[in-house]
């Protein structure tokens, strides 16, 4: 069985900063797309930003410019720098990863919460 362990989220005043980290554990290997998902209260669920094994990025426009995702391959793990933010980032955050066999697996969420 694959999990992902998410950690990071948290309180923090707007205009602060959070940092989310995914680390993917068990009978895996390497992950080809890794991300992060999120879900605000009465909200459906969103794609926040997406990394492929080569590096290449894809960000919602509401997060462009004040989010940036990384990932340590060889670690397995997706980062998630969350700058700037604003009431509207409040929401559970969730890792995503799909496998090179396609195989979809999904975080236990972690909130985030952006309140002064």
């Amino acid at each position: 069985q694959v999990h992902l362990v998410e950690s990071g989220g948290g309180l923090v005043q707007p205009g602060g900063s959070l940092r989310l980290s995914c680390a993917a554990s068990g009978s895996i290997f390497s992950m080809n797309y890794m991300g992060w998902y999120r879900q605000a209260p009465g909200k459906e669920r969103e794609l926040v930003a997406r990394i492929t094994s080569a590096g290449n990025t894809n960000y919602a426009d509401s997060v462009k410019g004040r989010f940036i995702i990384s990932r340590d391959n060889a670690k397995i793990t997706v980062y998630l720098q969350m700058n700037s933010l604003e009431p509207e980032d409040t929401a559970v955050y969730y890792c995503h990863a799909v496998s090179g066999s396609y195989s979809h697996y999904w975080g236990q969420g972690t909130q985030v919460t952006v309140s002064s």
